[in-house]
């Protein structure tokens, strides 16, 4: 992905990655907005971000994972469930050939939205 070109929507960006991970990124997209009807969508920071009273989590495409930053305290909170996963900080690396846990992504989600609500 070119780092000098400006994004505006999710769209957008998951157009300019490679052609191979797009439809990992539409899915991974429907997951995380299946999660709650509460989240809207922006570019944030350049990535795909979803927003409920403040940042839920990011998704970016790299060379041989998505990494999904959902933030130190949901990593933290999710760690037993995360053993299979490189994870730092915040963030959780999935490989690009794994294949995308629906109830762990939706559950972190659903879990920083409540952190949200709750500031």
């Amino acid at each position: 992905m070119e780092n000098d070109i400006k994004i505006k929507t999710i769209d957008e960006y998951i157009e300019i990655c490679l052609e191979g991970i797009q439809p990992k990124l539409r899915e991974l997209r429907q997951i995380i907005l299946e999660a709650s009807l509460e989240l809207t969508e922006k570019i944030s920071w350049g990535m795909p971000t979803f927003y409920f009273k403040g940042n839920v989590i990011h998704f970016a495409s790299h060379k041989k994972h998505i990494g999904l930053y959902c933030g130190a305290e949901a990593v933290q909170n999710f760690g037993d469930k995360l053993q299979g996963y490189k994870t730092s900080n915040g963030t959780i690396q999935i490989p690009n050939g794994r294949e995308l846990d629906v109830d762990l992504i939706q559950n972190i989600v659903r879990f920083n939205i409540e952190g949200n609500r709750n500031k």
